[in-house]
């Protein structure tokens, strides 16, 4: 046991030890029946993966990078051999799984690299439908948050702009093995209906990271150089990115780009 402990921890992984959480968990995810796919990302000892079984809704695929964690589901018999992948989740191409198959991703997930399993399903978005998560509670905080908060940053508008976000509950440090240092917290986030940005979406990303990269910047000082001297003026501009929702990053998108000069055509 000490063994597996210490190879997770480095992962930046706790074991939950708590099976109402577990359980509370799992049971949020697919409350409306719409999926079938469940990819569980760091099954660990398979607190999750117990609950996630027994859903007579889903069909359980469980990756792991920790060989050991795969190793410990086989001799428990949870699952069957063919739904266990000892891989990297970020690295690995998600429709060698799935195909052109919807799916949804749900877990404990380490730490370290909790948000990048989030922009991860963000490549995803035309068949990742739904996350359900445990993740640290400033960091859950942040990608739920809402714009006015002070956390409302980068992360909450790109996975906003195409997730509907819900913080569901905070977790103790004491349900863990070891504990953390840190309180989580569950979120989950599905699908909107948006197929696509109404606007450009490369230079959405792109005002959206430069803005909240000099966020105690007005709009008109962090954006400068994409300001022409007609819309610098405008009030929207001596406001702060923070201030600024999903829907108003996408208005400001095509402000700037309709203000562009238009190419010269030879």
């Amino acid at each position: 046991m000490a063994k597996r402990v210490r190879a997770k921890k480095s992962l930046g992984q706790h074991f939950l030890t708590d099976l109402s959480i577990a359980k509370a968990t799992v049971d949020a995810f697919n409350e409306d029946g719409t999926l079938k796919n469940v990819l569980e990302v760091g099954a660990g000892m398979g607190v999750l993966t117990k609950f996630i079984q027994n859903r007579e809704d889903l069909k359980l695929t469980v990756i792991d990078i920790d060989k050991e964690s795969i190793e410990y589901l086989k001799k428990e018999e949870w699952v069957d051999d063919s739904q266990l992948i000892n891989g990297d989740f970020l690295a690995i191409d998600l429709k060698d799984i799935y195909g052109d198959e919807p799916f949804g991703i749900l877990g404990n997930f380490p730490y370290n690299i909790s948000t990048q399993i989030l922009f991860k399903a963000l490549e995803y978005k035309d068949q990742c439908l739904e996350v359900v998560g445990m993740f640290q509670k400033e960091v859950a905080e942040r990608i739920a948050s809402k714009e006015g908060s002070k956390v409302y940053g980068i992360t909450s508008i790109l996975l906003q702009a195409y997730f509907d976000i819900e913080y569901l509950f905070t977790v103790h440090e004491d349900v863990f093995d070891p504990p953390p240092k840190v309180k989580s917290a569950v979120i989950r986030l599905k699908r909107n209906n948006v197929k696509k940005l109404p606007c450009d979406e490369k230079l959405f990303k792109q005002l959206v990271k430069v803005s909240f990269n000099q966020r105690r910047k007005t709009m008109r000082n962090s954006l400068k150089q994409f300001l022409t001297d007609d819309i610098k003026a405008m009030n929207l501009f001596t406001r702060r990115p923070e201030q600024l929702s999903v829907q108003e990053f996408i208005d400001l998108t095509n402000l700037i780009e309709s203000s562009r000069p238009s190419p010269i055509v030879r």
